[in-house]
C-alpha cells in the first residue's frame, strides 16, 4: 500500500489492531488518522502508534483516500449520515461492522446511481487482535481494482483475507470464521473439563487442551493435505483416538456442527436485515 490517507470512524480493539498492522507494515503514522468519541482512547491510540487522533469524525476524513467504518453496527446509520457531506466522492469506504450492507451503507452515505460510493464490506474475527485472524471481503462494483488491493493488505494486516464474489457469501463466513473461534473456544472448555474428571489438575487440563488446538491449528494451515487425511493419519485402527472419534460420530457431532453453523448464518442474515432499516 503506497501510504494512501487513512482515516479510522471508531478506535476500538480492532480499529487498534489494524493501525497497529498497518504501521508494522511500513506505513507511515503520519498517513493514519482515527477519531473516536472516548477522550482515553484517543490517547491511547496516539502515544501506542504516534497517529492523529480526533473527538471529531469530519476532522479525521479531512484528505482521507481511505475511510475504514469502524463503529458499532447500531450507530452505523448516523455516523454515516454525519459523514456524507465530508467523504471525498472518489474515497474507499471499507467497513467491518457485522450486518451493515453494502446497499445500506450507499443509501446512508448518500450515494446515487450516478455517483455511487466505492465500498468494502469485511467480516473479520477476533484472533485479529494477534494478527492472527481471517476475514472474508467483498467489493462493489464501483471498487477499484487499486482500491480493492488496498482494502486486502489492510485486513492483511492483521491475518489472512479471503474475497468473497458474493456479498450474501459474508452470512456464511460469519458464521464459520466470524463466530468460529467461540465454537474452538467451547470445545477446548469441554476438553478441560473432561481432563479434569480424568484426575488432572485444572491448570494442566486447560494447558493440554489449548496447546493441543494451537498445533492441531498450525498443522491444518501449514501442511498441504486436507484436514480429514490429517485426521487419518493420526487415527491408528483400534486405538484410543479411533475409539473417541467413533464416541463424537456416534453422537452426531458432524451433523451437529452443520446445524450450528446454519443457525449462525439464519441469525447474520436476520440481523442485517433489522440493521440495515
Amino acid at each position: 500500500m503506497s501510504n494512501p490517507r487513512i482515516a479510522f470512524i471508531g478506535a476500538g480493539n480492532m480499529a487498534a489492531s489494524l493501525i497497529g498492522g498497518l504501521i508494522g507494515q511500513g506505513i507511515a503514522a503520519e498517513s493514519i488518522r482515527a477519531s473516536d468519541p472516548g477522550a482515553e482512547q484517543r490517547a491511547r491510540l496516539a502515544a501506542e502508534h504516534g497517529i492523529e487522533v480526533f473527538a471529531d469524525n469530519a476532522q479525521a476524513l479531512v484528505g482521507a483516500e481511505v475511510v475504514v467504518l469502524a463503529v458499532k453496527p447500531q450507530v452505523m446509520q448516523a455516523v454515516c449520515r454525519e459523514l456524507a457531506a465530508h467523504l471525498a466522492p472518489d474515497a474507499l469506504v471499507v467497513s467491518i461492522a457485522a450486518g451493515i450492507s453494502c446497499a445500506s451503507l450507499q443509501a446512508w452515505l448518500g450515494a446515487t446511481t450516478d455517483a455511487p460510493r466505492a465500498i468494502v464490506r469485511c467480516m473479520p474475527n477476533t484472533p485479529a487482535l494477534l494478527r492472527q485472524g481471517v476475514s472474508g471481503l467483498y467489493a462493489n462494483a464501483a471498487v477499484s481494482a487499486i482500491q480493492k488491493q488496498q482494502a486486502g493488505q489492510l485486513l492483511g494486516a492483521v491475518g489472512l483475507a479471503l474475497w468473497l464474489d458474493e456479498e450474501s457469501l459474508i452470512d456464511a463466513v460469519t458464521a464459520v470464521s466470524g463466530s468460529g473461534p467461540a465454537y474452538f473456544f467451547l470445545l477446548m472448555e469441554a476438553m478441560t473439563a473432561a481432563g479434569e474428571r480424568l484426575g488432572l489438575p485444572r491448570e494442566t487440563a486447560a494447558q493440554l487442551a489449548s496447546h493441543t488446538a494451537l498445533g492441531a491449528a498450525r498443522m491444518a494451515c501449514e501442511s498441504e493435505v486436507e484436514p480429514s487425511e490429517l485426521r487419518r493419519r493420526v487415527t491408528s485402527p483400534n486405538g484410543t483416538t479411533e475409539a473417541a472419534i467413533k464416541t463424537f460420530q456416534a453422537g452426531g457431532f458432524e451433523q451437529l456442527v452443520q446445524q450450528a453453523v446454519d443457525a449462525a448464518a439464519r441469525r447474520s442474515a436476520e440481523l442485517a436485515e433489522q440493521l440495515g432499516q
